[in-house]
């Protein structure tokens, strides 16, 4: 059994470490990860297993499991408000009248040289109720404390407890005459502990918002209706109510609810929620159409091919999120750190505490060292200094149409040296076009009239190219009769002038058709990689044919792009040698590896590894899956099969191979982010630490005040969030 859940109550990553550490104990719980930042466990277990089990070992430490399509009720703002309203007059109150040469207004009644015992009342009665809205802090701090897996509600309880405590020892001594002990009252420390972590995890829980806002979109793409035909009647029903090969109906203005093929019409389609491109796509009978996009203008009909889970924008979500989950090789070393971090902090505080006593003999001093070492640890930092730049990373790709199938394939694609690219359909369009026509004796517009007229009548792939050129270049059609194919030669028919063939070298013997003039010009766009085709009326040649497969628009400048990155540049393919070398000599790829079977593809990309290159291999077909799946990381182009998709670590869906070079410059952006989240949640922690611990005190410097410490533990995760939402002002650079 493999779950997804999403947990509730965590609030720093030692919960998720606790909850990891807890579930490995029991029997049947093959892997578990709990990831803080997307607040989601992923785990696996044997079926005989019952569920209950892992969902009451969940709840004995304090959280629990949110059910699907079931929103958390969040009064953190609220409980927020409420400490700071409390907060605010108590330091008023234990401050004021500390302030040299100002003169705040200071009632009697609550004047410690007047009413001490007034004083020291009012502070704690304003301090209980900001403990009741920190009361998570206590009831699963100090519950994890006992479990052995404390996380940093349990420093924070432990040292708000501990000044609160005294700060009652201390009104208990004032009320019974020993006023002596005013001067060691820590109500105020209290109460702006807690409202400062409050703070700091409402900031932070709102910029992690606005990580996942990309998730969100592409959920609010998909329309909740779509209108079908049943019975010959036009309804309108529910996403969830449509079925396989119904056929739906979508007028201008209208959202295509599910996937499918064009069964009539057309239209305009806007398709750049899902691929980020901008300009609509024409769509006409026979294209596919994908759920979500919008049909601009136009009025079609379709057939729903894929629905439910099954559709491209369900899938992509999908992607996305198990890439938000997912767990990058950098973040081992925060996660190591983070399992034992809130332990060593204890153990340090202590330590301090103990430490200073035995130096000073002064309770209340080693006390404030206590309290200063426990609140300004902050394993949040470091627990999120990975994962929260993950998912802004992830989001932001998929909103260009650059899907990571998980933070592995985002982290090793910044370190790849070497790019292995399939050439047909990755580098070339992956379909025949006519790219030369030399009429003979005759005009061009003539030649490609009599072509166009026979090809017509063809279903060959290269029947189709002739045809499409013809018609971009307006060509007129003449009366065709006796059409016949001619199997592995090409086609012939009779037209006014006479019977017409058109097909290879071999149909041209055998029509006794003389070529050696046209020696030179055969063999050099045979030496391009392109088929020859010759036009043959009543036995005379009026015509050569060149049919290739074009390269695409932007290979040669993406590979340009790439050489100035400092990445090596392959290309793999089944053609000969001197075909490779045109297509490469095109792109500017220098180095080829010609003659390969699709079975030997594999290996291939094993040998260059095996040089120490970190290899990224590019493709679209079923025969570059094992390929993908060998390199380091395998980049899918979009419009490829679902095999070669599955096989991939990347999938780029515009069908743009430009987007490679976008991929490559996301992940290193990412990487740089993670470095420097990590360089300052490390450095945080390794500086402040041991300022509160007094290190600097033993010099003669100053002493950390605990509410000081809390104010910067506060803002040390919503720093490190900050700088991953950089990461959304990436930008297409071409």
């Amino acid at each position: 059994m493999n779950k997804q859940l999403k947990i509730g109550g965590m609030t720093c990553v030692a919960c998720a470490s606790g909850i990891e550490r807890t579930l490995k104990k029991i029997k049947k719980v093959k892997k578990v990860e709990v990831s803080f930042a997307t607040q989601t466990m992923q785990i696996e277990y044997d079926d005989d297993l019952k569920f209950k089990v892992i969902e009451n070992a969940i709840k004995s430490l304090g959280f629990h499991i949110v059910k699907e399509n079931e929103e958390e009720k969040d009064n953190s703002k609220l409980k927020l408000i409420i400490s700071i309203i409390f907060t605010i007059p108590l330091l008023y109150i234990a401050m004021a009248h500390m302030l040299p040469n100002i003169n705040l207004p200071y009632p009697d009644i609550i004047n410690p040289n007047i009413n001490k015992i007034n004083f020291a009342l009012i502070q704690l009665i304003l301090t209980i109720p900001v403990i009741i809205c920190g009361y998570k802090f206590y009831t699963v701090g100090f519950k994890l404390l006992f479990k052995g897996v404390p996380n940093m509600d349990s420093l924070v309880a432990i040292g708000t407890t501990a000044s609160f405590v005294y700060s009652l020892y201390s009104v208990y001594k004032i009320c019974t005459g020993n006023f002596d002990y005013i001067h060691n009252l820590y109500f105020e420390s209290t109460a702006t502990i807690i409202t400062l972590v409050e703070l700091g995890k409402y900031l932070e829980s709102r910029s992690k918002n606005k990580t996942g806002n990309a998730i969100k979109a592409l959920m609010n793409i998909a329309p909740k209706e779509g209108t079908v035909l049943r019975d010959g009647k036009e309804i309108k029903i529910s996403i969830d109510d449509i079925v396989e090969n119904d056929v739906v109906i979508v007028k201008a203005g209208d959202k295509i609810p599910v996937d499918g093929v064009i069964i009539s019409g057309n239209a305009s389609v806007d398709e750049s929620m899902l691929t980020g491109e901008s300009l609509p796509v024409e769509k006409k009978v026979n294209d596919n159409v994908v759920g979500g996009t919008i049909n601009q203008s136009g009025y079609i009909k379709f057939r729903a091919t894929k629905i439910g889970k099954d559709t491209v924008l369900s899938r992509i979500i999908e992607l996305v999120k198990n890439a938000q989950n997912s767990k990058a090789p950098a973040q081992r070393l925060a996660d190591i750190v983070s399992k034992y971090f809130t332990i060593v902090v204890l153990v340090l505080a202590i330590i301090s505490f103990v430490a200073w006593f035995i130096a000073t003999k002064e309770f209340t001093f080693s006390l404030t060292i206590f309290v200063s070492v426990l609140v300004i640890a902050c394993p949040c930092a470091l627990g999120l200094a990975t994962p929260i730049a993950i998912m802004v990373s992830t989001g932001k790709g998929a909103s260009l149409g650059i899907l990571f199938k998980d933070a592995t394939s985002l982290e090793t694609l910044s370190k790849i040296n070497t790019i292995v690219f399939d050439k047909t359909g990755t580098l070339t369009v992956g379909k025949p076009y006519l790219t030369d026509i030399i009429p003979i004796e005759i005009s061009k517009d003539t030649l490609l009239s009599y072509i166009f007229s026979v090809e017509e009548k063809s279903e060959h792939p290269i029947s189709k190219a002739i045809v499409n050129y013809s018609l971009e270049n307006n060509a007129k059609k003449v009366e065709v009769n006796n059409f016949e194919t001619l199997v592995g030669k090409g086609v012939s028919a009779n037209i006014n002038e006479g019977k017409i063939s058109i097909g290879n070298l071999r149909l041209a013997n055998e029509n006794n058709v003389d070529t050696k003039d046209y020696e030179d010009i055969i063999s050099k766009f045979q030496a391009e990689g392109k088929t020859v085709m010759f036009a043959i009326l009543k036995e005379k040649l009026i015509g050569i044919i060149a049919i290739a497969d074009i390269i695409k628009e932007n290979s040669a400048k993406l590979i340009e792009k790439l050489e100035n990155m400092g990445i090596s540049t392959y290309m793999i393919t089944g053609d000969n040698e001197n075909t490779a070398k045109h297509i490469a000599s095109q792109v500017g790829i220098k180095n080829i590896i010609a003659n390969t079977l699709p079975e030997d593809k594999a290996n291939k990309v094993k040998e260059i590894m095996d040089k120490n290159n970190k290899v990224a291999m590019v493709g679209d077909g079923i025969n570059d899956s094992p390929a993908l799946m060998s390199s380091d990381v395998g980049i899918a182009i979009g419009n490829g099969t679902d095999v070669a998709i599955e096989s991939a670590g990347v999938i780029l869906v515009k069908n743009d191979i430009l987007d490679i070079y976008n991929a490559i410059r996301l992940s290193k952006k990412t990487m740089r982010v993670i470095k420097q989240n990590l360089f300052w949640a490390f450095g945080y922690n390794a500086l402040g630490i041991p300022v509160a611990m007094g290190v600097l005190h033993i010099f003669g410097g100053p002493l950390l005040n605990p509410m000081i410490a809390a104010l910067a533990m506060a803002f040390s995760s919503v720093s490190v969030v900050t700088n991953a939402l950089r990461i959304n002002s990436f930008k297409d650079n071409f």
